[in-house]
């Protein structure tokens, strides 16, 4: 009851504030908040003090025509020129964001023209995924070691160990076998990573502060990986009668000959599975991330709908307790759906392998 005192009595110092600081009229960027937060960048943005962008500069690694050259970000220029581009050294620039060519990536002026240099710079995203990776490997290893230290008759570990023991042995034993049967200790090592991986990113994106705050899963690239190496794993372990139901299956022969109208449908199905997998976990993850976004920008938005400060500050007061309300609510159905969507994952990933390892005629029998 205590703790609960201090919650309300905190808000309600934040509910009185907030009017006097929004006084005056600002304009605020919703779409640049949104996709500041989702788009891939070479700075990661903490906060604005004042007028003052808090941010921490990463390394830029690229390849232009002048050789190699390793730099921090922040030699870029804040203040962007006439084109929206920001200006850094070695001829090289990051890109205007809105810009049809190039957008937010740092380009080469050659000529005249813009190329684009080699680069490998240790971007939000990159930096996110270590973080994350350091993680998941913390998080499986050291259950681990006390495995090596321990025989299986041994009494269960508490804490952390034995948590993480729980959650591997549920989601292997309930998930992965269960849908694999006798074949999960082949292929468990790949969906264990993917679940454990999946679901930490998802998790440490909640957080809105570093280490968390990255939008890792709801980034293209990353979801692209998960879902190729599950479409590579699949077709290299497909069995010949996995492939003979693709080019040749058991229907009409009119249907296959002359014109291949059902193999081409099986075979364009090998490339929708994994475009499933990758287009699902991206769309519902930046989804919720956007829409979390959104509900906080309703204050700002609402705190600037008329000319008049006294109908800004009622609106704005009022928005206040609806928006923190449905922010708390998205942050706590967010973590549902991290766990889900790595289940969700997880369990496509096993069964598109394992369908592909069935014979047609063991199915019948």
């Amino acid at each position: 009851m205590k703790y609960i005192k201090q919650l309300f009595f905190l808000l309600l110092v934040v509910l009185l504030a907030t009017p006097l600081q929004m006084s005056a009229k600002r304009t605020i960027d919703v779409k640049n908040i949104l996709w500041g937060h989702i788009k891939d960048s070479y700075e990661w943005h903490l906060t604005k003090v004042g007028d003052k962008q808090v941010v921490i500069n990463l390394p830029v690694i690229v390849k232009s025509s002048t050789g190699w050259h390793v730099f921090s970000s922040s030699q870029f220029s804040e203040i962007k020129d006439a084109n929206g581009d920001r200006k850094g050294p070695y001829n090289l620039y990051i890109k205007n964001g809105d810009s049809k060519v190039y957008p937010n990536k740092i380009v080469e002026k050659i000529g005249g023209r813009e190329v684009r240099p080699l680069d490998i710079s240790i971007t939000k995203t990159v930096c996110v995924l270590f973080i994350d990776s350091i993680i998941l490997l913390l998080c499986i290893l050291i259950p681990a070691r006390w495995c090596k230290k321990h025989k299986p008759d041994d009494p269960a570990p508490k804490g952390f160990v034995g948590l993480m023991h729980m959650f591997i042995l549920s989601v292997y034993n309930e998930l992965i076998k269960g849908i694999m049967g006798d074949e999960a200790p082949k292929y468990a090592p790949w969906l264990l990573t993917c679940f454990f991986f999946i679901f930490t990113a998802n998790i440490m994106g909640i957080v809105p502060f570093p280490p968390g705050g990255g939008n890792l899963t709801g980034n293209i690239a990353c979801t692209f990986f998960l879902g190729i190496t599950t479409f590579i794993i699949t077709n290299l372990t497909g069995t010949k009668a996995y492939w003979k139901d693709i080019f040749w299956p058991e229907v009409p022969t009119w249907l296959k000959v002359p014109v291949p109208f059902m193999p081409f449908i099986e075979l364009f199905g090998i490339f929708t599975k994994p475009l499933a997998l990758m287009i699902r976990l991206f769309a519902n993850m930046m989804a919720g991330h956007a829409i979390a976004l959104s509900f906080a920008a309703i204050i700002f938005i609402m705190f600037n709908i008329s000319e008049s400060a006294l109908v800004n500050n009622m609106a704005g007061s009022g928005m206040t307790i609806v928006s923190v309300a449905m922010s708390c609510f998205m942050m706590l159905l967010e973590i549902l759906v991290s766990y889900i969507q790595a289940l969700v994952f997880t369990a496509l990933s096993a069964l598109f392998i394992s369908l592909a390892h069935i014979h047609p005629e063991s199915e019948r029998a």
